[in-house]
C-alpha cells in the first residue's frame, strides 16, 4: 500500500502511526505516565492509535479488572489517538497459573500478552493459544526465559565483559521464541512476537513465516540504531531485551527491509527520574520513545538511504494498522502533517510523556509533526 504524499509548501501529509507496544502505566502507576499524558505523547510522535500493555495494577484479567482502564480511556485520551488495550494472558499478569478471562476480555482487547513477564510453562501457552486461537484474537508474547537471565541486565557482550557487567544471552529470547512458533503451528493461533532484539530470533521467524507459521513481529529504534557497543554507565540505555550487539542490529535491519519484521513498536516504557538514575545495574527496565521513533528513523536509517522512506511508512503505519483493524475489527483513521525539512536536537525536558529517559537524549533529527495537528500542551 502506498502512503498518501500530499504538500503544502514544505508539509507533507503522512498517515498516523500504528503503535501495538506502549506503557501508559494507567490504573496503578499513573506516577510514571497517565493515559492523557500517554495520548499527548503519541500525538506529539504522529500516532493514530496504540496497544497499552497491560502491566497495570490491576492488571486487566477479568472484565472487572480491565473497567477502569477502559473508563481512563474513555475519560482522558482526548482526540486524534485511540488507545486500544492488551489483555492479559494469565491471572495477575504472572505468566504462571491459571488464564485470565479471555473469553470476557476478548471483545474490548486487541490480544493477549503478559508483556514484562515470559511464560515459562509450554502446556500453559499452549492452552492460551488454544483460546485465543477460537476467540479470533492474537497471542503478543514477551519472549523470556527467566532461568537464563542469570540476574543479567544488559546484553552478555563485549561491553559487559570489559565493564564488569551481568549479562544477558540472546537465547534468553530465541529459545523461547522457537517453542512458541511450533505451538503456534500446531494450534493456528495468530502470533506476534514483541521487541525483536536478536539475530536468532529474526532467523527463526524468518523460517516460521516462510512454512505458513501465522507470526508477526515488532522491533523498536533504539535496536535498530544502536548496539551494546554504543553503552553508557546510565540508566537510559537500559531496556529489556537489552541492546545487543551490532550483528544482531544488522539483522534486524535486513529482517525489516525485507518483511520478515512486520512492524516498528517502541515498546515506550516511562519510569521515573529516580528509578531512572541508578546506574546500569539498579535502574529500572524501559525508556520512552513515541515522540522521537519517526525523526529518528527517518533521519538515520532513510536519507541515508538504509531505508526507503516507503517501506517505513509501512512499518510503523500501514501494516501495524492492518493487523491492529484485524484483531478488532474496528477502523484507526489518522494522518499527521511533518515538515520532513525541520531540523531539531531531542530534549526529554520538552517531551509530553512523564518519562524522559531515552538514550538519544542530543541528538539531531529531522521531521516534525505541525502544531495544527498535535496537542502541544504539556500534561503534569
Amino acid at each position: 500500500m502506498e502512503h498518501r504524499s500530499e504538500t503544502s509548501g514544505a508539509i507533507q501529509i503522512l498517515p498516523g502511526f500504528v503503535d501495538l507496544h506502549v506503557h501508559f502505566r494507567d490504573p496503578g502507576f499513573s506516577f510514571k505516565e497517565t493515559i492523557a499524558s500517554g495520548c499527548a505523547a503519541a500525538r506529539a510522535g504522529g500516532y493514530a492509535a496504540v496497544c497499552a500493555m497491560p502491566n497495570l495494577n490491576p492488571p486487566p484479567d477479568t472484565l472487572a479488572h480491565l473497567q477502569p482502564q477502559l473508563d481512563l480511556i474513555a475519560r482522558d485520551a482526548g482526540a486524534g489517538t485511540t488507545a486500544v488495550p492488551v489483555g492479559a494472558i494469565t491471572r495477575g499478569r504472572r505468566g504462571e497459573g491459571e488464564l485470565s478471562d479471555m473469553e470476557a476480555l476478548a471483545p474490548y482487547v486487541c490480544g493477549f500478552s503478559d508483556d514484562g513477564t515470559g511464560i515459562a510453562d509450554g502446556s500453559l501457552m499452549r492452552r492460551a493459544m488454544e483460546r485465543a486461537a477460537a476467540l479470533q484474537k492474537p497471542i503478543i508474547s514477551h519472549c523470556e526465559e527467566k532461568s537464563l537471565l542469570n540476574g543479567g541486565y544488559i546484553h552478555d557482550g563485549a561491553y559487559a565483559r570489559a565493564h564488569g557487567h551481568r549479562g544477558i544471552c540472546g537465547a534468553s529470547e530465541w529459545l523461547p521464541l522457537a517453542r512458541d512458533l511450533e505451538l503456534a503451528r500446531q494450534t493456528g493461533c495468530e502470533y506476534h512476537v514483541c521487541h525483536v532484539s536478536a539475530k536468532e530470533s529474526v532467523t527463526l521467524i524468518r523460517q516460521a513465516k516462510q512454512s505458513g507459521v501465522r507470526v508477526t513481529a515488532e522491533t523498536a529504534p533504539h535496536y535498530l540504531l544502536l548496539a551494546d557497543e554504543d553503552l553508557e554507565e546510565d540508566g537510559r540505555f537500559k531496556m529489556n531485551p537489552p541492546l545487543r550487539a551490532k550483528e544482531d542490529r544488522a539483522a534486524l535491519l535486513a529482517g525489516l527491509a525485507d518483511g520478515t519484521i512486520d512492524c516498528v513498536a517502541t515498546d515506550h516504557a516511562p519510569h521515573t527520574r529516580e528509578e531512572k538514575s541508578k546506574g546500569l545495574a539498579g535502574s529500572a527496565f524501559g525508556i520512552v520513545g513515541l515522540e522521537t521513533a519517526f525523526p529518528l528513523l527517518y533521519t538515520y536509517l532513510v536519507k541515508p538511504g538504509k531505508l526507503t522512506l516507503e517501506t517505513l511508512l509501512t512499518r510503523m503505519a500501514h501494516t501495524p494498522r492492518r493487523l491492529l483493524e484485524t484483531w478488532t475489527g474496528r477502523a484507526f483513521p489518522g494522518e499527521y502533517g511533518w515538515d520532513l525539512h525541520a531540523r531539531w536536537v531531542i530534549d526529554p525536558d520538552k517531551f509530553c510523556s512523564k518519562g524522559r529517559a531515552t538514550p538519544f537524549a542530543g541528538w539531531e533529527v529531522w521531521g516534525q509533526v505541525q502544531p495544527k495537528n498535535r496537542d502541544e500542551r504539556r500534561t503534569p
